[in-house]
């Protein structure tokens, strides 16, 4: 009986090479890096790391480097056992190089997990059509940007209990940075919509709705206008959908989508769609639970993770007020450690943020109150050094 089973052992793994007992265990060693990745379904995670993680952490522009700073004192408060690789890079505070792009790129590569803030990217064209955001995203492929807008508890909007996602894809569509003047007074802006991409983040949506038990996927599109760009990318929507039968697909075009978003959001599930309304909608849905202070984001390639706020906005005219909500950056943290597989640090964390919203005592100025960003950083490690033990 014992040979029977060493030779049927053999007949699978030598019939089958990527199922060789060393590809089994560096995949169990390995940690899960994307949506995709993790899609085969929940593992008990241990209340305490047995390793300490290395981030990649770029602060950004506007009030990213409080927002960080906010981060790391709430990590070490909650004996976190994540360890950041920082590096500064903007456009505007002359501290953007291609030297310094490819040592972030580096890190990120490596560590294949980063913390990132809002990287402004100036109006004026200095020879080079590319923002580094776009630099950034394009060279680590992150193509599917994922902003979970949920109502925080405590804190009532015009519509509450909101439980929505938007999927935004962003390699391509009107960000290619292909622009040239054609005759003097006359730009061409080329809009680039590809089926490959296009059938990608499709995927990625019904993907990530089938994983969170989610039940419709609409896409948003301007195909009525732009009927070969977003053409293209409804009608793969709608080839992808086909492959998902349990989910409920549907598409609307943008700007009924916007309308609809203000009058009754609650109609939606998980929207997907290009890169420009992606961008409208991430800001317009962060507005109705709270605004860009609030909200948290996460972008994936098919190797790397980066979080970041939902809205992203640097809010450049708070830097060294000490007035900036630290609720979107925390809470994309708290995605992160959960992306690590740290779920006891990462429930810790959120619920920490939360209970301060909820209690209501500690609120930013965004949020109608007139606490400091180091009031409610101060607030949440009290919440983390006295937390409900379960």
């Amino acid at each position: 009986m014992h040979l029977f089973y060493l030779v049927l052992y053999q007949c699978i793994f030598s019939s089958i090479p990527s199922l060789t007992p060393a590809f089994l265990w560096q995949q169990l060693a390995s940690r899960p890096l994307t949506l995709s990745a993790s899609l085969c379904g929940p593992e008990a995670p241990p209340a305490r790391a047995d390793a300490t993680f290395k981030v990649t952490m770029v602060p950004g522009d506007g009030v990213g480097p409080e927002l960080m700073t906010a981060v790391k004192e709430v990590f070490k408060s909650g004996d976190i056992p994540v360890e950041f690789e920082e590096f500064h890079l903007s456009e505007v505070q002359n501290m953007a190089s291609e030297e310094k792009l490819e040592q972030v790129l580096t890190s990120m590569k490596n560590n294949k997990v980063a913390i990132k803030g809002k990287i402004h990217t100036p109006m004026e064209f200095k020879g080079e059509l590319a923002s580094y955001e776009m630099k950034l995203r394009r060279k680590l492929d992150l193509f599917a940007n994922v902003v979970h807008v949920n109502s925080l508890p405590g804190y009532s909007t015009r519509h509450n209990n909101l439980d929505l996602v938007i999927i935004r894809e962003q390699t391509e569509g009107e960000y290619s940075a292909l622009e040239h003047e054609s005759v003097t007074g006359v730009i061409e802006s080329l809009k680039i919509i590809t089926r490959k991409k296009s059938r990608r983040i499709a995927k990625f949506a019904f993907d990530y709705a089938t994983k969170k038990g989610r039940s419709k996927v609409t896409a948003v599109h301007k195909a009525n206008i732009m009927k070969l760009g977003d053409g293209l990318f409804l009608q793969s929507c709608a080839e992808v959908a086909q492959l998902y039968p349990k989910i409920k697909y549907e598409n609307i075009i943008i700007d009924n989508c916007c309308m609809q978003l203000v009058q009754n959001p609650y109609q939606f599930d998980v929207l997907v769609m290009p890169n420009l309304y992606g961008n409208i909608i991430d800001n317009l849905a962060a507005g109705l639970v709270g605004g860009a202070g609030v909200v948290p984001g996460e972008s994936y390639s098919a190797e790397y993770a980066v979080f970041e706020t939902g809205a992203r906005h640097p809010f450049a005219q708070a830097v060294g007020r000490n007035i900036a909500n630290p609720t979107a950056m925390l809470l994309s943290a708290a995605n992160m450690l959960r992306h690590l597989n740290l779920e006891y640090h990462s429930q810790m964390v959120s619920d920490a943020v939360k209970r301060v919203i909820k209690q209501g005592k500690v609120r930013t100025r965004d949020l109608g109150g007139y606490s400091t960003t180091g009031d409610f950083v101060h607030a949440v490690v009290e919440n983390l050094r006295h937390r409900p033990v379960s």
